[in-house]
């Protein structure tokens, strides 16, 4: 971004234009780069000098001082001094305080007197005295990312995020408004999606799903039209011009009159530079629930933003998704937050009109909601500061029961595996339903050891195989050449026990062997 004194803008006709810079500029930001390049080493103060010198052969001010304030991002400027130069002027004005200096050889007198202390020439206290003022400061390094073009291109996102600035009210179109919408509340934005009417719906070169319109404001714009978020959504326009076609609308609070400011791909892109890391998720809550829920290794797959979903004129995109791993069954996840209640009312609307959604949703206590979203007939997990687990996972299992008891209904009472000896989790895989669908089912070939299926016959053989006092790392080889893993399940079923031996391993014994 720029900063407000850099801007150019046209009001021609009422609008809110940025003055955009395009190839005809390239030349000059050549010579702007090539200004730094050539005053690596020298003082703040000779570069600007050589930027003014620029100024005067008639270029345009704003778009070199835009120009320059970019490459300033790119440049290093260090403190060069032989002593730190708070101390030097510290002890300089002391010293001069204590002798009265007025004249100008008082003055040179005490410099060679804190020279002599700090053991320099004078003339380095001298240059030391205001070396870290910002114009005496050195061009140390200049690393710049981009090429001529490439600054014309960052000058243009850049210009075009600080017309934002005096924004009241954002609207994007676009085909895919996920990563936009992702954006938007890690900025703690409101917004709301509507379907766009075909006749409006133009995007140039646009086919495909039908085009969505994200409308954008702050907080607390339910109340009156602000400015104060202006910022965020200058970083938002990072996102929508990363989209390979859309189109934005902003109402701008220009001086007091408003004003329609109007971008699409043709003006602004994102220049091939890696940004800085965006968080992964849009609020710490919806990180730590993610990762508390992952690690539990349930059946449901957390998916993050999944597909909109249609409600009345309007979409909604809930924050997650669970998907049951063993049939096409999905449940959706909305955490309501940092809300506020005239936002709150306005989400209650979309939800009520969600038709055929299993529908899942994390309240925090203090909106006091609840009972609306239970009327509206989707389920509810109250919250305070973070989302129980536990909650999600109880709210969750009542589906399971269902999707279980269709899947065992589904399947026939006996089951015989082809395998020897087979886990319940392998069969479970073999059939695509859950453990819990096949574990209460009969196996009239098998017999249940922990939680693997083996016929009789090989557990007769193991008896042959397995005798006491047989070390255990001995019997598990036995055990896994017959497939199975489960050692303490199978050696308890063949009559014995494991006798450990300190840290060296263990022992097989008879069960009433002492």
């Amino acid at each position: 971004m720029l900063t407000k004194d850099l801007l150019r803008v046209s009001r021609r006709g009422g609008g809110y234009r940025p003055l955009f810079a395009d190839a005809d500029d390239e030349p000059l930001a050549r010579r702007v780069l090539g200004v730094y390049r050539e005053h690596v080493g020298e003082p703040r103060a000779t570069l600007e000098a050589a930027l003014t010198d620029l100024e005067r052969e008639g270029e345009a001010f704003k778009l070199i001082r835009g120009f320059a304030k970019l490459l300033d991002r790119e440049a290093t400027f260090e403190t060069r001094a032989a002593v730190d130069p708070e101390r030097v002027r510290d002890a300089v004005f002391r010293r001069a305080e204590e002798r009265g200096v007025v004249t100008s050889d008082e003055r040179t007198a005490v410099l060679r007197e804190v020279a002599d202390r700090f053991g320099v020439a004078a003339d380095e206290i001298e240059a030391a005295l205001y070396a870290d003022l910002d114009d005496r400061q050195v061009l140390a390094t200049f690393e710049p990312r981009w090429s001529a073009a490439g600054l014309v291109e960052q000058y243009n996102l850049s210009l075009a995020q600080t017309a934002l600035f005096d924004a009241t009210e954002v609207r994007v179109r676009s085909a895919d408004p996920k990563a936009l919408v992702s954006a938007v509340k890690r900025l703690r934005l409101m917004y709301e999606i509507r379907k766009v009417p075909d006749e409006r719906a133009r995007l140039d070169g646009h086919s495909g799903p039908p085009v969505r319109e994200v409308i954008v404001t702050g907080p607390d714009a339910l109340f009156r039209r602000s400015r104060r978020y202006g910022t965020r959504f200058a970083r938002l326009l990072r996102t929508v011009a990363k989209a390979p076609e859309w189109y934005l609308e902003a109402e701008i609070d220009d001086r007091g009159t408003e004003r329609l400011l109007e971008l699409d791909a043709g003006d602004v892109t994102v220049p091939n530079v890696e940004p800085l890391a965006e968080p992964a998720f849009d609020s710490g809550v919806e990180a730590d629930f993610a990762a508390r829920f992952r690690s539990l290794d349930l059946d449901w797959d957390l998916v993050r933003e999944p597909e909109p979903l249609e409600s009345g004129a309007y979409v909604v995109i809930p924050d997650f998704a669970f998907d049951w791993r063993h049939a096409s069954f999905r449940v959706f996840f909305e955490i309501m937050g940092f809300w506020t209640p005239e936002y709150v009312e306005k989400k209650l609307s979309r939800l009520a009109d969600l038709e055929d959604v299993e529908l899942l949703v994390a309240v925090d206590e203090s909106l006091g909601v609840g009972e609306e979203i239970e009327a509206l007939d989707h389920r509810v997990v109250p919250y305070s500061g973070s989302v129980r687990v536990k909650d999600v996972r109880d709210a969750l299992r009542r589906y399971e029961e269902t999707l279980v008891a269709d899947a065992v209904a589904d399947l026939p009472d006996d089951l015989v595996p082809d395998a020897d000896a087979v886990t319940l989790a392998e069969l479970a895989a073999e059939y695509g339903v859950s453990e819990s669908a096949v574990e209460e089912k009969s196996f009239p070939a098998h017999e249940r050891v922990g939680r693997t299926l083996v016929r009789p016959a090989v557990l007769d053989d193991l008896r042959g195989r397995i005798e006491p006092e047989m070390s255990l790392s001995e019997a598990e080889a036995v055990l896994g050449e017959a497939g199975i893993d489960d050692a303490s399940a199978a050696l308890s079923a063949l009559g014995y026990r494991v006798e450990w031996n300190g840290l060296s391993g263990g022992t097989v014994r008879e069960k009433d062997a002492q």
